[in-house]
């Protein structure tokens, strides 16, 4: 026996959900809440979904493919520092999209959660880690092309810089502009180690081997 095709549309319905889970938290965003902006009703949610939190699995699935691009953008940059800049610049304007609350979903949705949601935080670390498993290898395989100093540890690395995103995710909840989180992103950047081939020219140059070029980067 052929199911009644659902009379809603899925993606819809999940953007939907997902600026009350993103604006509410998890905890936060109550049934009625969540619903009323999907323009559905209980039964229908449950007969989808199975439950609210299949429903967040749902909306986080969503999420991921959404800042799928952004993500492969960034790892795609050619260089290690590039990729962390775009990380960084990007999430400064991501967290401050106008067509999206602010901050973070990964990081928002999760901030306060009761004994009855003990699951969903570890969820979010587990899809946060995912993302920074993915930096780390990328800076990996940088570190062996010698695009990173050889004393670099792309590990501890990519831990900073996800720990910097977190960081502007939250200060955009707190009203943060998106100049000051780009200030921020510059200055997180200060911290990331020049190439090896950088670092000679620089070696050079202060003995007086080599001149500096204007826009050079260290």
């Amino acid at each position: 026996m052929v199911g009644r095709p659902r009379a809603f549309d899925v993606n819809e319905a999940l953007d939907r959900a997902m600026k009350v889970f993103w604006s509410k938290g998890y905890e936060g965003a109550s049934l009625a809440e969540l619903t009323r902006a999907m323009k559905i009703n209980s039964p229908s949610l449950y007969a989808a979904f199975g439950s609210k939190e299949g429903l967040f699995h749902a909306v986080l699935d969503r999420y991921g493919e959404w800042r799928s691009d952004f993500l492969s953008d960034a790892l795609a940059a050619p260089t290690g520092r590039e990729v962390i800049e775009r990380v960084l610049r990007g999430n400064a304007d991501l967290a401050t999209d106008p067509n999206a609350p602010p901050g973070c979903l990964l990081v928002l949705s999760g901030l306060t959660c009761g004994s009855a949601a003990r699951t969903i935080p570890s969820e979010l670390a587990r899809r946060r880690a995912g993302t920074e498993r993915a930096i780390r290898e990328r800076l990996e395989r940088a570190a062996a092309e010698g695009d990173l100093t050889p004393d670099a540890d792309p590990a501890a690395l990519a831990h900073y810089v996800v720990i910097v995103a977190i960081g502007i995710a939250v200060q955009a909840t707190a009203g943060a502009s998106r100049e000051d989180l780009r200030k921020v992103a510059e200055l997180a950047l200060r911290a990331v180690p020049a190439a090896a081939a950088k670092r000679r020219k620089f070696r050079r140059r202060s003995s007086g081997y080599e001149p500096a070029s204007a826009g050079a980067e260290y």
